[in-house]
């Protein structure tokens, strides 16, 4: 007889072979037993996780004589012809193959004979979700209403793709991905039946790589014992799978954490020379980064999952934080999705590895320290920030020492070191906003601004977070900032207005330009474009309406001022003094 292949010869014949889908085999062999079977079943789950196998026991054991609790007993000649296929009554098609009506029609037509050799007659349906929209209105009525004796089994991997209404007359199972150690589990019992010896470790390398699968881990398993001597070693799992030795792993992120960027570039190159692909190259690396982040919380977990833990790993874990591992996994994950539309993987995979190696963590400030810099900015516009959030310090603590009244901190022309505004007020952009200002597109742009917010990355969220809608017409809407010199930045940074713009776009069907300008110089500008521009009482009161922010007298502006550094610098720094 000619050579099978692992997953034809191991594949299940009953119902307690299936590994790591006991909830629906349990419930399949009650029914059975019990004499409450369905008319129509719909099993669904991942590639190589037992649904047609499943199926096939399934069309065993209703029809089996010697049925015992569900189970067929796989001697009598009907268990014999329907797992050999020579049954005319169980009928398998594959989906892909027959998706027309003309063949869900000949199926009707076929549907109405009685069975010949059994009891029940059998349609299994593979990768159903690949019938046309007309096959599937064609088995509709067959779902609904079978004849009596017949018993429809649906397989998919997508049932997203399955029209509501077969769903609905069909009773579901699904399939979950298959557990490593269940899969290794069933390996060893493989290989020990066939009398060839192994290395433990070789087994979870081919059930990691199988990814749930047990037919893919069956496949693996077979060339790896043709590519093998006489005993299945953990290199020899290396090689089939594609996969990087623990070895190489630790050498390569050890080198990252320790900022060696040549060393690591000179790994990577090592690793594809030796004919490693970049996708399965990320894919080690994230998993390894996902193994670091459970030993360090869940130690026994992952010795179930991985088989055994060494020593330079140990050391890895034990050396890297959470927070690095965070940021570890997102790179990776990042890099993995670039992948996948590029065709310079080598680049990519070098970008990431530089990317790991130059990591560092902003460390949580000292009490007194300035923070790092976080949000993306310039090293000269952080430099800027600080240098302006020293001198407010410095001020603050002339104000504590001296006792200067609140309304001598708040006035503009105090204290004199203070520098000038730099920023030049986008006037002309404004006015075109003004112009052309409507009241609806202001409460339109108010009522997503928040939900707005929260669709922007971290970086963009955390430097708009304090911003404001004023104004806003059908294409530009003004926003008030509470800082100049961020206002500045914001107004040139055009990959944040592209993605105000583009989120806009979803949330109200307008791509509004953002115009930044501070608070403080709004209500200057509303006045003056009122005086410039004279209209009718009508168009003015829409705009005054619209553009509204108060004016403040001098008791007003020190209070506003007093809130400002008490929210700023916190209550316990600030000491108000009034003369």
């Amino acid at each position: 007889m000619a050579y099978q292949a692992l997953y034809r010869v191991w594949r299940s014949q009953r119902f307690d072979d299936i590994v790591g889908q006991k909830a629906v085999t349990q419930t399949l062999k009650n029914a059975l037993s019990q004499h409450k079977t369905s008319h129509a079943y719909l099993f669904t789950g991942p590639r190589g996780t037992g649904k047609t196998s499943a199926a096939k026991i399934f069309a065993k054991a209703i029809n089996c004589p010697n049925q015992v609790d569900g189970e067929p007993c796989n001697e009598c000649h009907i268990c014999k012809e329907i797992t050999e296929g020579r049954l005319n009554d169980v009928i398998e098609i594959d989906a892909a193959s027959n998706n027309g009506v003309d063949e869900i029609r000949e199926i009707r037509e076929k549907v109405k004979y009685a069975p010949t050799q059994v009891s029940y007659k059998v349609y299994i349906i593979d990768e159903v979700h690949m019938l046309s929209t007309g096959a599937f209105n064609a088995l509709l009525k067959t779902l609904e209403e079978p004849p009596q004796n017949v018993l429809f089994i649906l397989a998919t991997t997508e049932p997203h793709k399955i029209p509501a209404t077969i769903i609905s007359r069909t009773q579901r199972f699904d399939f979950k991905r298959i557990q490593t150690e269940d899969i290794v589990e069933h390996l060893g019992y493989i290989l020990n039946d066939m009398a060839i010896s192994y290395d433990d470790q070789s087994l979870y390398i081919i059930a990691r790589a199988a990814e749930g699968g047990m037919r893919d881990a069956l496949s693996l398993l077979d060339q790896a014992l043709s590519f093998s001597d006489e005993r299945l070693t953990e290199q020899d799992a290396l090689q089939v799978t594609g996969s990087l030795t623990h070895e190489m792993m630790d050498q390569y992120l050890m080198d990252c954490s320790n900022g060696e960027v040549e060393a690591a570039l000179s790994g990577v190159q090592k690793i594809l020379s030796e004919g490693k692909e970049a996708n399965r190259f990320i894919e080690d690396v994230l998993l390894y980064s996902r193994d670091l982040l459970v030993y360090k919380q869940a130690p026994e977990f992952l010795r179930l999952q991985r088989g055994y833990v060494s020593d330079p790993f140990k050391e890895l874990a034990n050396t890297l934080s959470n927070e690095k591992i965070y940021r570890y996994i997102d790179l990776l994950s990042e890099a993995q999705q670039q992948l996948k539309i590029s065709t310079h993987s080598t680049v990519y995979l070098e970008v990431v590895t530089v990317k790991l190696a130059k990591l560092r963590l902003t460390q949580a400030p000292k009490e007194g320290e300035i923070p790092q810099n976080q949000a993306g900015v310039s090293s000269d516009e952080w430099q800027q920030l600080q240098q302006q959030i020293t001198e407010l310090r410095q001020q603050l603590e002339q104000v504590k020492q001296t006792g200067v009244t609140v309304s001598n901190v708040s006035a503009p022309q105090t204290p004199a070191k203070a520098k000038p505004s730099q920023y030049k007020l986008p006037k002309g952009l404004v006015y075109n906003v003004l112009r052309e200002a409507t009241r609806e597109s202001l409460r339109e742009t108010q009522d997503v601004w928040s939900d707005l917010l929260q669709m922007l990355s971290t970086r963009e969220r955390g430097m708009i977070r304090n911003s404001h809608p004023v104004a806003a017409s059908s294409t530009e809407v003004v926003v008030t900032f509470d800082s100049d010199f961020v206002c500045h930045m914001l107004n040139n940074d055009d990959s944040l207005q592209q993605a105000i713009q583009t989120n806009l776009q979803r949330l109200i069907q307008k791509p509004l330009k953002a115009v930044f300008i501070p608070e403080v110089s709004w209500a200057m500008l509303r006045n003056d474009y009122l005086k410039e521009h004279p209209f009718d009482k009508k168009q003015e009161a829409t705009i005054s309406s619209e553009v509204n922010v108060p004016e403040l007298n001098d008791q007003q502006a020190s209070e506003q001022v007093v809130e400002k550094a008490i929210e700023f610098f916190g209550e316990d720094l600030v000491e108000i003094s009034e003369e």
